[in-house]
């Protein structure tokens, strides 16, 4: 898919499956980024228009995303980056980063927590105050069950 700023995101063969979110820049430069960058960036919308703004747009997103793109959800990211004035830009590229991201979640091999595994990091940076690395870190070493119960406690 192509951005109007000039990147292409797509999926590929990434080290574990088909469903690795690569992004090229305008120069070229390809790669799959980390959950750790863009939450990091979230972040700092997140402190610039508020957390509670910038979570309910990205749950508006969670909401529409199954294991396909759609372009009405493609639409939904454009309409609610256009509310982020001079950002729109920057705010388009990676609610769309994230919503790929999703998708590819929701399509690994035996997945038993599908999207909320991003829904749960983008909680617990905005509301619990969890650095980047360490919210997109946290479910590692954890099981799906002990996952599903926080989630589930968190209302998701």
């Amino acid at each position: 898919m192509q951005l109007k700023n000039k990147y292409t995101l797509e999926f590929g063969k990434g080290r574990i499956d088909e469903w690795c979110v690569f992004l090229t820049r305008a120069d070229g430069n390809r790669y799959a980024p980390l959950d750790r960058e863009y939450f990091s960036i979230l972040l700092a919308w997140a402190r610039k228009y508020g957390a509670d703004r910038v979570y309910n747009d990205f749950v508006s997103i969670y909401n529409r995303t199954s294991n396909q793109l759609d372009p009405v959800c493609l639409m939904l990211i454009k309409k609610l980056a256009a509310r982020y004035g001079e950002d729109s830009e920057e705010v388009e590229l990676w609610f769309t980063v994230l919503y790929y991201g999703m998708i590819a979640e929701e399509n690994k091999r035996n997945t038993k927590l599908g999207k909320r595994i991003k829904r749960l990091g983008i909680y617990q940076l905005f509301y619990e105050g969890l650095d980047p690395a360490i919210a997109a870190d946290f479910s590692k070493g954890k099981t799906w069950k002990q996952l599903d119960k926080l989630m589930l406690a968190y209302g998701f």
